[in-house]
């Protein structure tokens, strides 16, 4: 019985040392997704402002959600995890803006293009908030 106890002390630490692989590799790649959520989350709040512009534009975060599950499937598939990034930031953007701008009075939707253009630009650093304020 030691013999056997040894021998399954054995395989479990091999099970541990490999979960503790795959656990690392699931975090690099779960990690890698970052600039998408981040990217997501401007939008987000971009278009969760809009009702103090009109009280008639809100919209659920369960819409978002299923608006964000259908981008991802939409998005052009890639082997390059940076093209298939890119793809997802351009695909979801460009789908929530169609949804959005489908249900904006036409005298708002300029507004809520430079609101979401401004928004990713200063997510990138490009905008200086200090200079968009003056």
């Amino acid at each position: 019985t030691l013999s056997a106890s040894k021998k399954t002390s054995i395989e479990i630490n091999e099970k541990v040392r490999e979960a503790e692989i795959t656990e690392k590799e699931i975090d690099t790649a779960r990690e890698s997704y970052r600039p998408v959520a981040f990217r997501a989350a401007i939008l987000f709040f971009c278009i969760i402002e809009l009702c103090n512009l009109d009280p008639m534009y809100q919209y659920s975060l369960q819409w978002y959600q299923n608006l964000f599950s259908m981008g991802i499937d939409q998005a052009a598939p890639s082997a390059e995890r940076e093209e298939r990034l890119q793809n997802l930031s351009d695909h979801f953007t460009y789908l929530l803006y169609e949804n959005v701008c489908r249900s904006l009075f036409e005298k708002h939707k300029t507004l809520f293009s430079f609101a979401l253009t401004i928004r990713m630009l200063m997510g990138q650093n490009k905008v200086d908030p200090a200079e968009f304020r003056f």
